[in-house]
């Protein structure tokens, strides 16, 4: 164990792990910046509470990171521990349905434990994982290319991870997913026709997916989602409605120029921008630091993204190439729909900025997922050494 961890550490990853603990931290100074007055004037709660609870979350933050780093990305292709991931996954998924809580939005996303767990989020890092192994698995053995024999079990478990996500009516998260199942899959060597099938086979399951939820709730077109519908086609027809937050979010964003009105002078997080420390954190960072801080969070963003892809070109193996293209994924498609719904590109949908909006869920598992990269980074340096 010693001369695992020995060996491990020389091959460690500090840019990587220097990049996402400063992202945290600046995460954590505008989180107390952006929510002291709305946890005040809509709460009654102390300025810094929602600090201090993102304090608790980074607080367990970072063992998870060094937990997961120095676990052997290996053992997740082991039967056993994907059947234990699927478990917890899926049992989870289930009971947000029974017991689950939710936001002013309608979505149910949340179980209440004493503190809330969000199950979608762990749902994404274990779908890149169980994806990773059963392909892996299909590498090893020269089955890759028989869709037959390696697709079933993957696409259906994407199947029921999908039909519970949009039932909860999170939309942001299912995509997601989505998106980074086909990233794994893309990252597996699989060759360019197998993989045209498997595109139009996970856009068979989305439309099943969606038929279902039709079929069983009508959660497709819910009152709330037809109003950020309208409000992304022409938000300032709605500026007291839907529109509301989006345009707000424009005035947030005018205001900071280049340089921003400095640190804590943010007029917008005063009752105008509503819920301003979640997934509109990004219109206080622009308002209060100007272009120089919404640069500074993207080029943390990018840098991880693009050392996720640079390691899996690097990586010889299948199931290291995959899980770092998976884990790259979650952190860009996400930041892409964090920043596409702040400025209307795409409707919105609440998904959090990684590392930097509040959510104690959201953070311990990019956490866990930043540390499953740095494992992945490390085997890949080793293997380059013995070489």
């Amino acid at each position: 164990m010693i001369s695992y961890l020995k060996r491990y550490t020389r091959n460690f990853d500090y840019p990587l792990f220097f990049v996402y603990l400063a992202l945290c931290l600046f995460g954590l100074v505008m989180i107390y910046s952006a929510s002291m007055g709305w946890a005040v004037m809509n709460y009654g709660w102390e300025p810094d509470y929602f600090f201090d609870k993102q304090k608790s979350n980074l607080i367990l933050c970072i063992p998870v990171f060094f937990i997961t780093a120095f676990f052997p990305y290996k053992h997740y292709k082991n039967k056993a521990t994907m059947q234990l991931m699927l478990l917890v996954m899926f049992t989870l998924l289930f009971l947000v349905h029974i017991i689950g809580v939710g936001g002013e939005s309608g979505s149910q996303s949340w179980i209440d434990l004493g503190f809330n767990i969000q199950p979608s989020e762990i749902a994404k890092l274990v779908i890149v994982l169980y994806f990773a192994g059963i392909f892996a698995k299909k590498s090893e053995n020269g089955t890759l290319d028989k869709l037959n024999e390696s697709v079933g079990p993957p696409l259906l478990v994407l199947f029921f991870v999908f039909v519970s996500i949009m039932m909860e009516t999170d939309v942001g998260n299912t995509m997601i997913i989505s998106f980074v199942a086909i990233s794994v899959i893309a990252a597996s060597g699989i060759k360019f026709k197998s993989f045209s099938k498997i595109i139009g086979l996970i856009g068979i399951v989305i439309v099943a997916g969606l038929f279902a939820i039709y079929m069983m709730k009508d959660a497709l077109l819910t009152p709330h989602r037809r109003g950020r519908l309208e409000a992304f086609f022409n938000p300032f027809d709605y500026e007291q409605g839907y529109g509301y937050q989006i345009v707000n979010g424009y005035i947030a964003i005018g205001s900071g120029g280049l340089t921003g009105l400095g640190l804590g002078n943010s007029n917008q997080k005063y009752g105008y921008l509503p819920e301003p420390h979640t997934d509109f954190i990004m219109a206080i960072i622009a308002e209060e630091l100007g272009l120089f801080g919404v640069l500074i969070v993207l080029c943390g963003l990018f840098f991880i993204v693009f050392k996720a892809i640079s390691i899996a070109l690097k990586t010889r193996d299948p199931q290291a190439r995959m899980i770092a293209a998976g884990i790259g994924s979650i952190i860009g498609f996400q930041t892409f729909i964090n920043l596409g719904g702040m400025l209307g590109i795409i409707p919105l949908t609440g998904v959090p900025l990684p590392f930097i909006s509040y959510g104690g869920t959201s953070i311990i598992i990019l956490s866990a997922a930043l540390g499953i990269l740095m494992n992945v980074s490390m085997f890949v340096k080793h293997e380059k050494n013995r070489q």
